[in-house]
């Protein structure tokens, strides 16, 4: 990802008047997670200014009170139920006040370094509305599906078939310099502040999955650019919050459904519908795979 704005990182903080980064952090039932996670980069944190916000996404495991005590400098929003990926970051996003926000799940671990670096590369290129470090799972490989295209209707068939052939993948996912791409994962998303103010929140009806992918859109028609950067790695441990498989499958499908309906329109969405039928149908009786495929 190339600089293209001829601006310094290191004056930006003085130079707009706002701290360099605001951490927006969900939690749901995942305590001893969130502990860990802002263990690893607390301390620093504060030092550099920054904001650190903590969304408790309606937890009934103590999170909030343990959080209060752990980090009392930290912006703690406790909502009473559960309101979804979306719903749960937007809590914070209307109270973020950084430079660039970033957005990460509470089974991210890495450090205020990565993110600060992060943030500063996101900023030097002037168009750069996302960026997204490369996410990986706790054995060391990446994380599937931390990136892709634009998850058209010709894009979900293809998928599928090379899901249902055995063909493997439609990207690799261990790059080794940045890719610009259409969305990257909510996982851990640096944004630009501007990007905020100008595409808007993210889409409450999306309770979970496509959230990302929808904002990410909504930024490329905006004109922004997004990326995802290998030079910057976090720690992924994924599904610490999600509910069951098989639950987490049906809101999968959902989302995906109200994607297309919301971007390609309602026919398009009955198609996908209908081969999301015959796709699922044959998965199960083959080896009950995901919802990813």
């Amino acid at each position: 990802m190339q600089s293209d704005s001829g601006v310094n990182p290191q004056f930006l903080p003085e130079a707009m008047g706002r701290p360099l980064l605001s951490l927006v952090l969900l939690t749901y039932n995942t305590r001893d997670l969130v502990v860990r996670c802002l263990e690893g980069l607390y301390e620093q944190a504060l030092s550099w200014g920054w904001q650190i916000i903590v969304v408790d996404n309606g937890s009934t495991d103590n999170t909030a009170s343990v959080l209060a005590e752990k980090f009392p400098s930290a912006n703690l929003i406790r909502s009473e139920k559960n309101l979804g990926f979306a719903g749960g970051m937007n809590l914070g996003l209307r109270v973020a006040t950084g430079q660039v926000i970033a957005l990460m799940n509470s089974d991210v671990l890495t450090s205020a370094e990565t993110l600060r670096a992060a943030a500063e590369a996101l900023l030097s290129c002037q168009k750069a509305g996302a960026l997204s470090p490369l996410l990986r799972m706790p054995d060391g490989r990446p994380q599937p599906f931390a990136f892709g295209k634009d998850q058209s209707p010709w894009y979900l068939l293809v998928r599928g078939l090379k899901a249902l052939l055995g063909l493997g993948p439609m990207h690799q996912w261990d790059v080794s310099q940045p890719v610009e791409v259409d969305w990257v994962s909510g996982a851990c998303m640096l944004v630009r502040r501007e990007v905020v103010e100008q595409v808007g929140l993210l889409d409450e009806r999306f309770f979970l999955y496509f959230e990302d992918n929808d904002w990410c859109r909504r930024m490329r028609k905006a004109g922004w650019r997004v990326f995802y950067d290998p030079r910057f790695e976090v720690i992924h441990i994924g599904g610490a919050s999600l509910p069951q498989r098989s639950r987490a499958s049906e809101i999968y499908y959902q989302s995906l459904i109200r994607f297309t309906a919301k971007h390609y329109g309602p026919v398009m969405a009955w198609v996908i519908q209908i081969l999301l039928k015959v796709y699922r149908g044959l998965r199960s009786r083959r080896s009950g795979s995901g919802p990813e495929g």
